[in-house]
């Protein structure tokens, strides 16, 4: 597997190596000890989580707060989304910045979002199948986020205004400056 830095501190993104032949495919798409050697990082996850959504959902910008912070290993099983991470850790130098990465079946590209970061994604095919692990189980009450549109973060998320599909809840989080 192949990690790639993503000029944001502790987020990478990874590349797994793909053996093909006339039968299909096999990758490995996580290998603890190999991650752990080549990031530094913490690779030990306890929650898998996937989702289903159509053309033009936005999920997001969400985190687990204090102790309940989880970091996330995400992929697409099925289609292609636009993959979002943004930086809120304080003091960190890359405090308020993002990342967007395509992330498909065909590419079978993987992101590591570190604890401390917003997470969200948009649904850039007809439809698509969403996977991730976490190194923290879920507490609904350490839920925050910040609005997908927020105009501090100008986040691209490659979808029409008028095609986008959010969530009643993720139309009411908060902005980014009532993280600052």
């Amino acid at each position: 597997m192949e990690i790639q830095e993503t000029g944001l501190k502790d987020c990478f993104i990874i590349k797994p190596r793909v053996i093909e032949d006339s039968r299909g495919y096999f990758f490995e798409g996580f290998n603890k000890n190999t991650f752990e050697e080549k990031t530094g990082m913490n690779g030990q996850f306890v929650q898998d989580n996937q989702s289903f959504s159509t053309y033009g959902v936005i999920r997001g910008l969400h985190a687990q707060a204090g102790e309940f912070a989880q970091a996330k290993l995400v992929r697409v099983l099925k289609g292609e989304v636009l993959d979002v991470a943004v930086d809120i850790r304080p003091g960190s130098p890359t405090f308020g910045k993002h990342i967007s990465v395509k992330l498909s079946a065909e590419n079978r590209l993987q992101l590591y979002v570190p604890r401390g970061f917003l997470h969200g994604f948009s649904v850039l095919s007809e439809t698509a199948e969403f996977f991730y692990k976490c190194d923290n189980f879920y507490e609904k009450s350490a839920e925050i986020g910040i609005m997908y549109n927020d105009q501090d973060l100008g986040i691209d998320w490659m979808i029409p205004e008028d095609k986008a599909s959010i969530s009643d809840k993720d139309l009411i989080l908060n902005a980014f400056s009532s993280l600052k």
